[in-house]
């Protein structure tokens, strides 16, 4: 019998209207928002449920907006579902992973993700930094390529390892214009600029890992019940020190989600659950292994569906 992984989405899965026929129909899904609301003290449903979206796109709305709609999800599949084997998540989603498994309370992760998010938007200012996804490179390729254009250019570096032929790179809007011209050198088919508001999991965000260490430091944390696999280092952590730490180092290292997916399918998973908006996740996973099952709870009929399957 094989494992089973609950996965979490990060920054970019969001859209307006995410979680509001889960909100509608579940009762413990409706404590969920209704409870980030209260830590918040604004109406956040509101925000995610009729937008605007160029508000619940800024960062600091973002981050909590996802964790509380995956949260959602996971409520509304929890009862009737069997409990996973590992669970994970992309960047932010680490922080849905870690309430699942028991680590941090859902109140205290909704507080920490939103200054999470407003120190990674006052790292950098507005212009100076940016993102690209560079496509058909080779990995080791695009790391020495980007050491190179650091010297040379401005600072960039390997963001998000996502999936074979698909990394992030993040850093100076100098360094990343670089990558941009350069790509071709590192087997690069196209590389994409993103829209995102600052150099994310570069060292450029150094600022913000030095203020979430100090926000970390007053927040209690539990052992894991359930092991996470941890973006930085691809290895199931449960210890909360290093929790904590690893939570500090993600802001400037990168996501490194294909070596976590493969980490996962070794320790025996086959079937993985990706909670919350969108199918980020669904579509990154299946390019890393075809093998596996990925089902996709983001809706009312989505949960029933992955109820029936699981």
């Amino acid at each position: 019998m094989g494992k089973l992984a609950f996965v979490f989405p990060g920054q970019g899965a969001q859209s307006v209207g995410m979680g509001q026929d889960v909100y509608e129909s579940n009762p413990d899904s409706r404590k969920i928002f209704d409870e980030a609301d209260e830590v918040l003290g604004f109406d956040q449903k509101k925000l995610i449920f009729e937008g605007p979206e160029a508000e619940l796109k800024k960062t600091y709305h973002t981050q909590p907006a996802l964790l509380t709609t995956s949260i959602a999800y996971y409520e509304a599949l929890r009862q009737a579902a069997p409990a996973p084997d590992y669970v994970a998540g992309h960047s932010l989603g680490e922080y849905s992973a870690l309430v699942v498994a028991g680590v941090l309370s859902f109140a205290d992760a909704v507080r920490i993700v939103r200054l999470r998010g407003e120190y990674m938007e006052s790292a950098v200012p507005g212009g100076q930094g940016a993102m690209a996804a560079v496509l058909g490179a080779d990995r080791a390729a695009l790391e020495s390529l980007c050491a190179r254009l650091s010297r040379e250019a401005g600072i960039v570096e390997p963001a998000n390892v996502n999936c074979p032929g698909q990394i992030v790179v993040s850093g100076s809007k100098e360094g990343v214009q670089a990558v941009i011209e350069h790509g071709k050198e590192a087997g690069a088919k196209r590389v994409l600029p993103l829209e995102v508001s600052g150099p994310f999991h570069s060292s450029l965000m150094k600022p913000a890992a030095e203020r979430l260490a100090d926000t970390l430091r007053n927040v209690p944390m539990n052992p894991a019940g359930i092991p996470v696999i941890a973006n930085v280092s691809a290895q199931p952590v449960t210890d909360p020190e290093e929790i904590g730490r690893l939570l500090v180092e993600q802001v400037c290292a990168p996501v490194l989600w294909e070596d976590s997916i493969r980490r996962l399918i070794d320790e025996g998973v086959d079937t993985f659950v990706e909670l919350g908006s969108g199918t980020v996740l669904a579509g990154l996973i299946k390019k890393i292994d075809r093998s596996v099952r990925v089902l996709s709870v983001n809706s009312k009929e989505a949960v029933d569906q992955a109820l029936a399957e699981l």
